[in-house]
């Protein structure tokens, strides 16, 4: 499988979070939301403009698309 940025993921896709790219705030902060490396994510919505849902750790959450293009992810469905 393809590791890409999440930002560039359909909505209904599945995905395992792969690495991030950033420094300790970003990752600090994606951390404190449930982006860790090995999560298993959701896309709910990413219509190509303005921020993505995804559900991660049983949780749904809005992220702006440079936070989704620090986040590569693998698809898994």
């Amino acid at each position: 499988m393809k590791v890409q940025p999440l930002s560039f993921l359909e909505p209904g896709s599945q995905a395992k979070i792969k690495d991030i790219i950033g420094g300790k705030g970003i990752n600090t902060k994606l951390a404190e939301m449930g982006f860790v490396s090995g999560s298993i994510l959701d896309v709910l919505r990413n219509d190509g403009t303005g921020p993505m849902v995804v559900a991660v750790m049983d949780s749904r959450v809005a992220i702006g698309r440079g936070m989704a293009q620090k986040i590569m992810a693998e698809k898994t469905t």
